[in-house]
């Protein structure tokens, strides 16, 4: 049977009651250098576009935004081919992971997300009232087996971040979509594609189109990760009218900042700087990938804008002791303990200058 065929996403209970709202017209110790690796920033900031027009705001600061992001939607519309009234923005994909479980799932419910997936899932779907369910993974990537396996009829929601955030990997788009086709048509899928513009993988799709043909799978984006616009909060989703709607009636009605929003329109529209945050992670991700290995430690192979660095099981070397002699010489990593990976630490792909400083700060450590 096809997925056309079969039932469509039910929202909570009450959720299609509530009336729309319509607005009115309008650190590290040590060092004398601290380089922040931790948490996926581009190494290259914000488009200047960006900057110029979150300026062009500054003087309009004590009037309420665009309670829909109706010109960002347009924008992000006009640059990716997709519709805008099918497109919901927000402070970060975070509120909009957030907005989709508040719709969809409620106490009783399951949602499914693999082994070492991004934290926030289990957050937002036990904040909902519904109970996190753990896919296991093969070789830190998601499996869609394994998935598949875990989905019940309690099952609301598969979350899968495609690359995923910390381990890098990724799924090729015919697992997706098997995937997808094994799932039944009242179970969300929501790809997470926060990474997808780093991706040069010829198997790779961030889900756009999947998107756009089904009734049960939306994609969520970020302008935080290669945009540089992390400081602003702002993401996007994209998926089917019915849904979009749904979550509509309970996002908050003024959820996105008029400089985020003006950041926002200019970014996506400065394909020169997108295409300069690309040229710069292609040519230092194999680069720091390689000398990791060269010093003897174990990479996972990332498709991301950061990877995941394996330490020995030794007594000195261990990844904690990394952790300590980085931050002691101003380098911050992300311990990735609670992911369930002790001996791993992620290293984001940083400026040129950072680069070969933290190389040098890992090959120090190692000989110590």
């Amino acid at each position: 049977m096809s997925n056309s065929t079969k039932s469509r996403p039910t929202p909570r209970a009450g959720i299609l009651d509530i009336a729309p709202y319509v607005p009115g017209k309008s650190k590290a110790s040590g060092g004398a250098k601290v380089y922040k690796l931790s948490s996926n920033e581009s190494p290259i900031g914000a488009s200047e576009a960006a900057k110029a027009a979150i300026a062009a705001v500054a003087g309009q600061l004590e009037l309420y935004p665009d309670g829909s992001s109706s010109a960002l939607r347009e924008a992000i519309g006009e640059v990716t081919g997709i519709n805008p009234d099918r497109i919901i923005c927000g402070a970060g994909s975070d509120e909009i992971l957030t907005l989709i479980a508040n719709t969809y799932l409620a106490p009783g419910d399951e949602a499914i997300y693999s082994q070492f997936g991004f934290l926030v899932y289990p957050i937002v779907i036990r904040g909902a009232g519904a109970t996190p369910v753990v896919a296991p993974e093969k070789n830190l990537t998601a499996d869609v087996d394994g998935i598949l396996a875990l989905v019940n009829d309690k099952t609301k929601i598969v979350f899968l971040a495609n690359p995923n955030n910390p381990t890098g990997t990724y799924l090729p788009f015919d697992e997706v979509r098997r995937l997808h086709a094994g799932l039944p048509g009242h179970v969300i899928l929501v790809l997470d594609a926060a990474y997808a513009e780093y991706v040069r993988r010829n198997d790779y799709e961030s889900g756009l189109e999947l998107a756009a043909t089904s009734d049960n799978v939306i994609m969520t984006r970020t302008f935080s990760k290669i945009y540089g616009l992390a400081n602003l909060r702002l993401g996007w989703c994209f998926g089917p009218a019915e849904m979009i709607d749904a979550m509509n009636r309970i996002r908050g009605p003024f959820n996105v900042s008029g400089p985020a929003m003006a950041a926002g329109i200019a970014a996506i529209r400065d394909r020169a700087f997108v295409e300069k945050a690309i040229a710069h992670n292609d040519e230092w991700l194999p680069w720091v990938a390689s000398q990791l290995e060269a010093l003897g430690l174990k990479v996972t192979p990332s498709v991301g804008n950061f990877v995941l660095v394996h330490f020995p099981d030794t007594d000195g070397k261990r990844a904690r002791d990394a952790d300590t002699y980085l931050s002691e010489h101003g380098f911050i990593l992300r311990a990735v303990a609670n992911y369930g990976l002790p001996d791993a630490l992620r290293l984001t792909i940083g400026t040129e200058e950072a680069n070969r400083a933290v190389i040098a700060a890992i090959a120090d450590f190692l000989r110590k």
